[in-house]
């Protein structure tokens, strides 16, 4: 079928997702000499790159491991880290005038504190090297040939089908469905005889309901510095109260380690013992005078609910210390949910990681076809964790197309 293709429409492999993935395997195939095509639903490459961050980015994190990802198979993604390491990333995007700037944590953000910077760096690379990226196309089935594979895509209303001899999944998760996502990549990789892992929102706020809803309310647009674990994982980072539940980078992080059902804790007051506070400060002081310090005056009022906040100090007796111990290092939160996909930064589960090479993410059931990116079981913490796997699985799958 191959023979008789015009130079256009001939590729060395068609990678389906102008997302983070996509665009790195592109490149990379780029330079190693290989033409690809993409095929890109939205009308616009990188649209997550683009919203990632505020808007600002976060493409690595300086501390990636394979420790900060959460997957079947933990050792999965060592061999593609190995292959394309964080100094990699930093090497390319300074290459093409990127400066990192760190912020908590490990994180880099473009000095330029513009994520369409990062965008610009592929579409101006793709350009130069020969790389077609087809924009409104929607792929809709791929189908093994000898050879290599048909791939059926729908633009402008209309449907026709290609051929290529390799394959790439790049087509990410299921948030943010604004942003088009879908489940093709899923859906392609069970069609073809794959396993999925369960898939479920990760990195995704929190919600309360019930009768302690209104309590989550009244705090909405409250920030503390927590620690929030369950006995899975534990984070210090600040959470946030809205008006359905509980938000910020520490609910974000612990809600890739949550599942329906399942309580969490959160140490509002870390490294510190509110009960040697206690002892140590003016005893004629009231509790809420205290805590209005040590938080906010909402936060102490709103905690009047569950504390003796009008006694002063001396008057507070063993049990209370006990309750008031408990309460600010384990108050314990029993999420009714999550937001959903659509609040969601990435998602949990995907393409099985037994499905697949960890040397070349080829996949071992149908040989030139490659996942990478999160439609594979591999999800990284909060912090620019996500993009430092999707670099690296575009460049490892660019090497073996």
């Amino acid at each position: 079928m191959g023979t008789n293709l015009t130079k256009q429409n001939r590729f060395d492999a068609i990678i389906i997702g102008a997302g983070a993935c996509g665009l790195m395997c592109a490149v990379q195939a780029g330079f190693l000499g290989k033409r690809t095509l993409i095929l890109e639903h939205n009308d616009k490459p990188g649209a997550k790159i683009l919203i990632s961050g505020g808007g600002r980015c976060n493409y690595t994190n300086l501390h990636t491991t394979a420790n900060q990802f959460i997957s079947q198979n933990q050792h999965f993604c060592k061999s593609a880290f190995a292959q394309w390491t964080v100094e990699d990333t930093i090497t390319f995007f300074e290459t093409y005038g990127i400066n990192g700037a760190e912020k908590t944590l490990g994180q880099l953000f473009p000095e330029s504190g513009k994520a369409k910077d990062v965008v610009k760096v592929f579409t101006d690379l793709c350009e130069q090297l020969d790389q077609e990226i087809r924009l409104n196309t929607k792929a809709k089935a791929i189908t093994p040939i000898k050879d290599g594979f048909t791939v059926s895509y729908e633009r402008n209303g209309k449907s026709n089908e290609l051929y290529a001899p390799k394959v790439i999944m790049a087509t990410g998760g299921l948030p943010i469905s604004k942003l088009g996502a879908t489940d093709f990549g899923m859906r392609t990789a069970r069609t073809l005889g794959l396993t999925v892992t369960e898939t479920a929102p990760a990195l995704v706020p929190l919600t309360i309901t019930g009768k302690q809803q209104s309590w989550y309310e009244q705090l909405s647009g409250s920030s503390i510095f927590s620690r929030v674990w369950n006995e899975r994982a534990s984070f210090e980072e600040n959470i946030l109260f809205t008006h359905w539940g509980l938000s910020g980078p520490a609910i974000l992080q612990i809600s890739s380690y949550w599942k329906p059902g399942e309580s969490i804790f959160i140490d509002l007051l870390p490294n510190r013992s509110i009960v040697d506070i206690i002892l140590q400060e003016n005893p004629k002081q009231l509790l809420q005078t205290l805590l209005s310090g040590l938080f906010t005056k909402k936060f102490a009022e709103a905690l009047g609910v569950y504390l003796p906040i009008q006694k002063n100090l001396a008057s507070l007796s063993k049990a209370d210390l006990q309750n008031i111990e408990t309460l600010i290092h384990e108050f314990k939160v029993t999420p009714a949910g999550t937001k959903g996909y659509d609040k969601a930064e990435v998602m949990r589960g995907g393409v099985s990681t037994d499905e697949l090479s960890s040397k070349t993410l080829e996949s071992k059931k149908v040989p030139g076809l490659f996942f990478g990116g999160e439609c594979v079981d591999v999800t990284g913490w909060l912090g620019g964790y996500n993009f430092q796997w999707a670099w690296a699985s575009g460049f490892v799958i660019a090497q073996n197309i």
